[in-house]
């Protein structure tokens, strides 16, 4: 993909390009496109106000619009929150990452962005079912936030990324097929949340006191 990029977000707000000279289509789905984040400008290169209005044009245009926010709080989060409608906080079952997913909810709260959704990432049911992970129902317990899917952990992730080919392509991967769960769910449909994670090592820890 790097191979075929020649402007990017920063190129559209200097009115260097177009936007459409911009977006790179996805070779398999031809209604997908990606318009990549300059790798080596300053952090403030894009204001808040023009991703705003950038993410405006693009919503006239697409159903989707969905901004990859870079991690931590900086500039690049405040551009993303600046021009979305809808959040979607990503973790994984560790307390660190849970940890910082709450701070990022707060934020999101007092930045007035009330939609907000969670997608676990990497879940190993077996850890769950054993107490040595957090289940799922912990995780929205703790963070308060409606669930949009749950996503087991799985080779195929790695493998898929090594390939360049999107899991969602592999019909038979647990892991593709939450990936496709969460994006119908995206997309207004009611698709049911498999049961069976396990208790987690809060609901264990919670038995030890009870006896």
């Amino acid at each position: 993909l790097e191979n075929r990029i020649v402007y990017n977000l920063v190129d559209i707000i200097e009115g260097k390009c177009r936007k459409e000279q911009a977006m790179l289509r996805d070779r398999k789905l031809n209604n997908l496109f990606i318009i990549p984040a300059a790798q080596t400008r300053e952090k403030d290169a894009v204001q808040p106000e023009q991703m705003r209005e950038l993410c405006g044009q693009l919503a006239e245009e697409f159903e989707f619009v969905i901004i990859d926010c870079p991690a931590g709080i900086e500039r690049g989060f405040k551009n993303a929150v600046a021009g979305a409608e809808v959040a979607i906080v990503v973790t994984t079952p560790e307390v660190s990452a849970i940890r910082d997913a709450d701070r990022v909810i707060g934020l999101l709260e007092a930045s007035l962005l009330k939609d907000i959704h969670l997608i676990v990432n990497r879940l190993n049911y077996r850890m769950v079912k054993k107490g040595d992970m957090m289940s799922t129902e912990d995780i929205v317990n703790l963070l308060s936030v409606p669930l949009l899917g749950v996503v087991p952990e799985s080779e195929d992730v790695v493998i898929s990324t090594n390939r360049g080919v999107p899991l969602v392509h592999d019909r038979g991967s647990k892991a593709g097929i939450a990936f496709r769960r969460i994006a119908a769910r995206l997309n207004g449909e009611n698709i049911p949340f498999e049961n069976g994670y396990g208790d987690g090592f809060l609901e264990r820890f919670k038995r030890l006191f009870r006896g």
